[in-house]
Formats: structure tokens, sequence, C-alpha cells
């Protein structure tokens, strides 16, 4: 599995491509979002609902041999593909990784002016219920 900096270059790379066209960007977020798996319909419960965003997103984890398994799902094609790029970067990783993880290609691929101030808060809620269930599998391993 390649490391959390080796994905994120990745996705650098993929979004340069796109050059400044925001139509062609926001597209393409949506079709990443078609990639990600969808919630089984009992996961859709509002006690997985990501507080602070602005469309719906349903977020649940388990811990897996050590590490944080993440499944996501939303009612909107955008924020699907905003949430499948966090779980690019995080999933399936140790809690220290994830908490301890730099998430650089926000910024790097100007994500806010491509989503806009309202959906960029939103994903920083997402960013900070993913750590949430990290630090809450970190602190069941270590008891």
């Amino acid at each position: 599995m390649n490391s959390i900096l080796e994905i994120q270059d990745e996705i650098v790379s993929e979004f340069e491509i796109l050059g400044d066209d925001k139509e062609s960007t926001i597209y393409f977020i949506m079709e990443l979002g078609s990639g990600l798996e969808s919630l089984p319909e009992v996961a859709r419960i509002e006690d997985n609902i990501i507080k602070g965003c602005q469309s719906k997103v349903w977020l649940i984890a388990e811990e897996q041999d050590g590490k944080v398994h993440y499944m996501a799902d939303s009612n909107t094609d955008i924020t699907k593909g905003l949430i499948s790029l966090l779980l690019r970067v995080l999933n399936d990783r140790v809690p220290e990784e994830i908490l301890n993880a730099k998430l650089d290609f926000v910024e790097r691929i100007g994500m806010g002016s491509i989503i806009g101030s309202q959906r960029s808060n939103g994903f920083a809620s997402m960013i900070k219920q993913i750590k949430l269930f990290a630090i809450a599998i970190q602190s069941n391993q270590t008891v």
C-alpha cells in the first residue's frame, strides 16, 4: 500500500491534468464518487450523518486487523466524490497514521476555489469525523 504522501501526490497529479478547467474538475470529482461503494440502507441513519455538511454524508468505521476501515456515502454526487478522495488517502490505515496525516493535497489542488466555502466547511467536517473515529478505535486498542 502506498504511503499517505504518495497517494496525495497521485491525486495532485490527476488534478493537474485538468488544469484550471473548473467544470472538468467538478465532473472528475463526481466521477470519483461513482466508484465509492454505497452504504447499506441500515447504515443510512441519523447517527451516521456527518454534522456540518451541506449535503447528507454518512460515515461509519470499524477496526480491521488494527486498521480503521471506513465506509461512506452521500446523497449528492460531488460530496460523494469528496469523501471518496479522503477515504482513498486515509482508509485502512492504523489510527496513528490517520491522526498524524497532513492532508496537503486539498490546498495543492486548490480545492477551496473548486468547491466554495460551504462545501469546504463540510469537507473539514468530514476530516474531523474521520479523525474522531481513528481516536475512538485507537483508544479501544490501548485498553
